[in-house]
C-alpha cells in the first residue's frame, strides 16, 4: 500500500506483506466486534498501528476509540506527541491515570518506584466499565518470549486474565473473535513484525515519531547496566551519578524501568542500521521490568497486563 522507499525491492515486498496482514486484522476487528479500542501511548509501535488503522479505513472515520494508561511517570516528549497526533486526526482519546488510583488508595507505590506493573488495574477497569470487547495493542512476538506465545486474537476471561491453554488455532489467517459476556479479546496486528520491520516501515511511510527515539544529549544515570532518566519516580539514588550522554530510546514506557542506549543514530536510516546490527531485543536491552523474574512478562499477562 505504501509506495515510497525501496519500491520493488525484497524489503518493500516484505513490508507490503506485513502491512496487508495488519490491515486485514484491523478490518476483521471492525467487522467482528461491537466496541473495539486501540491502546495508543505515542510510542513507535502504537503509532505504526494507528497509521495502519487510518490507512485501513480511509477515507472513512476511524471506527476505534483510543485508550492510554498514563503511569504519571511517562516521558513528557511522548505524551506531547500523543496529544499532537490525536488533535491532528481529531480522534477520541480516553486517558486512565495510575496516579488517580494511587491518590484514591486503590493502588500502592512499589518500593522500586516503577509503575509499569500498576497499569493492570486501571486498564482492566477501563475495559470493564466502557465494555470494550476488543483491545488492540502494538505488541510483537519478537519482543519477549511470553508475547511470542500469543495468538493474534488472544482471549481474556471476565477478569482480563490470559490463559495460554485457551489459545485458539489461527490457520490460514482465520481469526476467532468469539467470547462470552464479560470476556474480551486482545488483538495484536503487529504480531509477526520485527523491530526492523517497524523501522523500515516508518522510513517507507514517512511516519512521524517522538524525538526520544533518535540520538540526543540527555541527563541519565547508570543502574543495573541501564541508562535511566532522572525523574519524579525517585531516581537517582544516593551514589548514582547523573551525567550527560548521547543516547536514544528503543522503546518507551515508564521512566523508572525504560533504559536508553548509547547511540549516535540521529535519523531513521541510522536507526535502521543500528537495529539491523543489534543482537538484543529492545525489551531485553532496555526494560528493567522484564528482568524482575524469568517469567515476569508472562506473570503480568496472566493478571491482565497487555
Amino acid at each position: 500500500m505504501g509506495d515510497s522507499g525501496g519500491k520493488g525491492t525484497a524489503v518493500s515486498a516484505h513490508l507490503d506483506l506485513v502491512e496487508s496482514e495488519a490491515v486485514h486484522i484491523l478490518r476483521e476487528v471492525a467487522g467482528e466486534f461491537e466496541k473495539p479500542v486501540i491502546l495508543f501511548s505515542g510510542g513507535k509501535d502504537s503509532t505504526v498501528m494507528l497509521h495502519l488503522a487510518l490507512l485501513a479505513f480511509a477515507p472513512a472515520p476511524l471506527p476505534f476509540t483510543l485508550l492510554h494508561v498514563d503511569t504519571g511517570h511517562n516521558f513528557g516528549e511522548v505524551l506531547d506527541f500523543r496529544d499532537r497526533i490525536v488533535a491532528k486526526h481529531r480522534l477520541p482519546l480516553c486517558v486512565v491515570s495510575v496516579q488517580e488510583y494511587i491518590d484514591a488508595g486503590q493502588l500502592r507505590e512499589r518500593p522500586d518506584g516503577t509503575r509499569n506493573p500498576l497499569q493492570t488495574v486501571p486498564l482492566t477497569d477501563a475495559i470493564r466499565r466502557r465494555r470494550f470487547d476488543a483491545v488492540l495493542g502494538g505488541a510483537r512476538r519478537d519482543e519477549e518470549k511470553a508475547r511470542a506465545k500469543e495468538r493474534v486474537f488472544s482471549l481474556r476471561n471476565e477478569f482480563s486474565q490470559w490463559d495460554p491453554r485457551r489459545q485458539r488455532p489461527e490457520l490460514w489467517e482465520l481469526y476467532n473473535g468469539r467470547h462470552a459476556p464479560g470476556e474480551h479479546v486482545r488483538v495484536f496486528p503487529l504480531s509477526n513484525w520485527t523491530e526492523l520491520d517497524v523501522w523500515q516501515y516508518i522510513a517507507r511511510e514517512g511516519i512521524d515519531l517522538p524525538d526520544i527515539y533518535f540520538a540526543h544529549e540527555r541527563e541519565v544515570f547508570l543502574r543495573d547496566g541501564m541508562w535511566l532518566a532522572p525523574g519524579p519516580w525517585g531516581g537517582p539514588r544516593e551514589g548514582e551519578a547523573v551525567e550527560k550522554r548521547w543516547v536514544r530510546y528503543r522503546t518507551v514506557g515508564d521512566m523508572s524501568c525504560t533504559g536508553a542506549v548509547d547511540s549516535d543514530a540521529a535519523d531513521v536510516d541510522a536507526v535502521i542500521a543500528e537495529v539491523a546490527a543489534s543482537r538484543l531485543t529492545e525489551r531485553g536491552a532496555t526494560r528493567a521490568d522484564d528482568r524482575l523474574t524469568e517469567a515476569a512478562m508472562e506473570d503480568r499477562k496472566r493478571e491482565g497486563y497487555f
